[in-house]
């Protein structure tokens, strides 16, 4: 295994759409994570992996940390709230339009037990006044030591590059983990899932996204140029099924074009998707059924 001048585990955590995956996909260089304006659209820890030739870096974007309203929502946090124990690093992501709340306080205590050094990073300065941001740092700072920190705009790319520079410079020497031109560990699977959820998250009204789970059931090959993609979307009810099928089965259709334009970014050859909707009552609330959908919980042990 070939040393690297600096490697190791970054963690990215923050509450609900402060714009951690948007972060992750910006400095990975293509989207491994999917993005949408609605909370809590990151379920498991994705990890995005950096490389040059003199370090790799390996971020973990965690789900964001919320109120638990189900148990999907109790394993969300449980995996964002273990990942702090096993990083070298922890980027703390605030969204400098919103003032300090209780989701950054319940973050913040449990930031008081991490050994490691910890970065604030102030998202999305992009949308304020100048004049804002010290009086908005200030209050961070008084409630925790930060090791550094990094007002950006992950969007538009801003002071990305130089909180990269920061955080490998300060890393251990160590081995490259992945491959050089490893993006993910996640296999190919999870992440054509992820991009069709994308879409429906997307294009459905608030009462959808978050009953919502996708299972690809099948990646084939069906000749040089062509994969054929199978997967079904999985609800809660059936009027959430209606909607997402829609009249004519044009939302279906609308959902299933978008996904398969990034699918084939990702893929690099033509797709053919086929998408189906299953109803699965109170998913979410059902540990079985959680599991069978991907969301393991941790071990306590």
């Amino acid at each position: 295994m070939d040393l690297k001048k600096h490697s190791g585990f970054v963690a990215i955590i923050g509450r609900p759409n402060v714009g951690k995956s948007t972060f992750l996909n910006r400095i990975v260089g293509q989207k491994v994570a999917i993005m949408s304006d609605k909370a809590q659209t990151t379920r498991n820890k994705i990890q995005g992996i950096y490389t040059t030739n003199e370090s790799q870096v390996i971020f973990i974007d965690t789900p964001g940390i919320h109120k638990p309203q189900s148990r999907l929502g109790d394993y969300m946090v449980q995996s964002a709230l273990s990942t702090l124990n096993e990083v070298d690093t922890v980027l703390f992501m605030v969204n400098a339009t919103q003032k300090r709340g209780r989701g950054d306080d319940f973050i913040i205590e449990r930031l008081k037990q991490v050994k490691k050094p910890i970065y604030l990073v102030v998202n999305k300065i992009d949308q304020i006044h100048p004049d804002d941001l010290l009086p908005f740092v200030a209050d961070f700072q008084h409630a925790l030591n930060f090791q550094e920190v990094y007002p950006i705009s992950a969007l538009e790319g801003i002071n990305c590059e130089e909180l990269l520079t920061a955080v490998v410079d300060q890393l251990p020497a160590g081995p490259q983990y992945y491959p050089e031109d490893q993006v993910t560990d996640h296999p190919e699977r999870f992440i054509v899932g992820e991009l069709v959820r994308e879409q429906v998250l997307a294009m459905t009204r608030q009462e959808v996204p978050h009953s919502v789970a996708v299972v690809v059931e099948r990646i084939n090959r069906q000749d040089e140029q062509k994969i054929l993609v199978q997967a079904s979307i999985i609800v809660e009810r059936s009027s959430q099924k209606g909607i997402l099928i829609g009249h004519g089965g044009l939302m279906l259709k609308r959902i299933g074009t978008q996904a398969r334009k990034q699918i084939e970014l990702l893929l690099g050859d033509r797709v053919y998707l086929e998408l189906w909707v299953k109803v699965q009552k109170n998913w979410r609330d059902k540990k079985v059924d959680l599991q069978a959908l991907g969301y393991q919980p941790e071990d306590n042990e």
